[in-house]
């Protein structure tokens, strides 16, 4: 059953389990109540950045924490999409997934370096310790993701049996034109 599993895939699934749900509370924690949210550990960075370098108040505020939530909820999608192309064998056998986690490796990169870079201009250790320790998470995926090739598929080779030949010539029954791919001309009726 897990033969045709890649360590790629389960890397990605192990991300998409930790991912999902904690950035979809960070985020509906956030569309709730925005400006209480966005002041919460996984987002209080972003939150003092904004209100102390960039000096955003009120609706600002909001319009940016909404922006923040609608990020991580793409994510969270894509992981979902990824999640659900995994459970098909075909599809994760050939690498099909690898896509939609590549799309949620490389947001969820730039939202956590980002939160990570304000998180260090305002003096925000654990915040900062928690943003570093996503985007390794979501970097050292990415890498593997680009190492780790899928499986080339084998191609089926038909077994050399003994072909019968054709009556009418010397090639076997096997090459023969089909009866519809003749052409019908004049004088072959």
């Amino acid at each position: 059953m897990f033969r045709n599993w890649r360590i790629g895939s389960v890397n990605g699934a192990l991300l998409a389990a930790y991912f999902i749900p904690v950035w979809t509370l960070v985020a509906f924690n956030i569309i709730v109540a925005p400006v209480h949210g966005l002041y919460e550990r996984p987002s209080v960075a972003v939150a003092l950045y904004l209100s102390d370098h960039l000096q955003m108040a009120g609706m600002d505020t909001v319009r940016a924490a909404w922006l923040l939530a609608l990020g991580r909820l793409t994510v969270v999608a894509f992981f979902v999409i990824y999640l659900a192309l995994l459970c098909i064998p075909r599809t994760r056998k050939n690498g099909g997934s690898d896509e939609a986690l590549g799309i949620a490796l490389a947001i969820g990169s730039l939202l956590s370096f980002a939160s990570m870079v304000m998180a260090s201009k305002v003096g925000e250790m654990a915040a900062l310790r928690l943003h570093a320790t996503e985007l390794l998470l979501l970097l050292g995926a990415a890498i593997v993701l680009v190492i780790e090739k899928p499986v080339a598929t084998p191609k089926t080779v038909e077994a050399a049996a003994p072909a019968s030949l054709h009556p009418a010539s010397l090639q076997p029954a096997s090459l023969q034109p089909l009866a519809l791919e003749q052409a019908e001309l004049l004088h072959n009726r």
